[in-house]
């Protein structure tokens, strides 16, 4: 396909201009992007018009596939806990979906500062999140992006790197030293205006309108989608973390274009997987102007990590329905254990007194729910101790873990 992409394009496009630009005593090429969208020629339409689709397509059915578990809830806690595990891992964090929730249940972690830069995810996600959801809230814009970089880098690695600010420095990527690097962003001095240029392009009505109708000069969502992430990685804003706050602006601007209503899926697992040619793609848009190589990678990864993403909701309801279906039928039930299993979705590793905080009950009525759910099979305990003990949804997390 990609041969077949570049054949379509008619003459070489360049995507910006070199710049000189000193950084640590050295003198480097910092590489300047054109704004958005590429011109002279523009996109091919042809390049992106049939995976446009399919992706489009299986977004819709993520959509509806929603609906076979009893709370959209349970699906956005663990879809933004995958993808914020899967964006840091990029970025070389070693925690895992457990850790994550050992966590968040008070329990002991080895990687305590992996799981940190996680959990900042999640706590920046969430600030962005309910920005777009207030209609007093900040709009995407370089302004929200500090505040959620702000969050990303608070009190972990890269704390030193003026968290929530742009950068005043030269930066570079790859290499030992600037005269060596794979590729220098553009001068600090430009930084502002091109993040501008940015932010109107994400705001201008022309652009990310359904491709469905056809009208010349405009772009369906998910391309422009494509063209922002691409665009604000080569402008590197900030002096460390501009991958994670990269790919939180894809998951932004999924809701704020519409294309996917709720976060439900994580397009950073395909990234992950497929890292090498990610990253070579992106280079590509910057040496040569291949947009459409790049774009075509994107769509394809919207479309796998859509139909992923719907596969595992109807494992989850499979598992969730066949338990409770266990449950019910079980004459030791009562209200508080019940209430404790339809918990487990949001809650897969706890101890009793979280048990009891939770449901706001005695501990001996915790205990007693915990007990009726791990003689059912549905949850077992993972310590070997008689005290301090920890329990886990281990089917569940299983699936998550996949």
């Amino acid at each position: 396909m990609e041969n077949q992409i570049k054949t379509s394009l008619n003459m070489i496009r360049a995507a910006g201009t070199y710049e000189k630009s000193t950084t640590l005593g050295e003198e480097v090429n910092a590489f300047v992007p054109f704004a958005l969208p590429p011109s002279t020629p523009s996109i091919d339409p042809q390049s992106y018009v049939e995976l446009n689709r399919k992706a489009e397509m299986a977004l819709a059915r993520l959509s509806g596939v929603s609906g076979l578990v009893p709370s959209v809830d349970w699906l956005l806690y663990s879809a933004i806990r995958k993808e914020a595990l899967l964006t840091s891992q990029i970025e070389g964090t070693q925690a895992t979906i457990t850790d994550l929730f050992d966590e968040e249940a008070g329990l002991d972690v080895s990687n305590t500062d992996d799981v940190e830069e996680v959990t900042n995810y999640i706590a920046a996600y969430k600030l962005v999140r309910e920005n777009l959801r207030d209609p007093k809230g900040l709009p995407i814009s370089v302004r929200l992006m500090c505040e959620a970089h702000k969050l990303l880098l608070n009190g972990v690695r890269g704390t030193g790197k003026q968290p929530g600010e742009l950068r005043r420095s030269q930066n570079w990527i790859g290499g030992t030293r600037p005269g060596n690097a794979a590729f220098v962003p553009p001068p600090a001095e430009k930084v502002s205006g091109l993040l501008s240029d940015l932010e109107k392009f994400i705001h201008d009505r022309s652009v990310g309108r359904p491709a469905v109708q056809g009208e010349e000069g405009t772009l369906p969502a998910l391309v422009v989608i494509a063209l922002v992430h691409a665009q604000f990685e080569t402008i590197h804003p900030f002096l460390d973390g501009n991958g994670r706050i990269g790919r939180l602006l894809i998951s932004a601007l999924f809701e704020h274009m519409g294309v996917l209503p709720e976060p439900l899926m994580y397009v950073s697992g395909y990234l992950k997987q497929h890292q090498v040619e990610y990253y070579r793609l992106l280079s590509g848009v910057r040496k040569d102007g291949e947009w459409e190589s790049w774009i075509a990678f994107f769509l394809e990864g919207v479309c796998v990590a859509a139909t992923d993403a719907e596969k595992s909701i109807v494992q989850i309801a499979t598992l969730v329905a066949a338990d409770r279906r266990k449950l019910l039928e079980s004459p030791k039930v009562n209200a508080a254990a019940y209430r404790l299993f339809e918990l487990l979705p949001m809650m897969p590793r706890f101890t009793v007194e979280r048990v009891r905080k939770v449901l706001e009950t005695t501990f001996p009525t915790a205990n007693a729910a915990v007990k009726t759910l791990e003689e059912l099979g549905l949850i077992g305990e993972t310590t070997g101790n008689k005290k301090n003990r920890s329990f886990s949804y281990s089917a569940y997390i299983t699936l998550l873990s996949q």
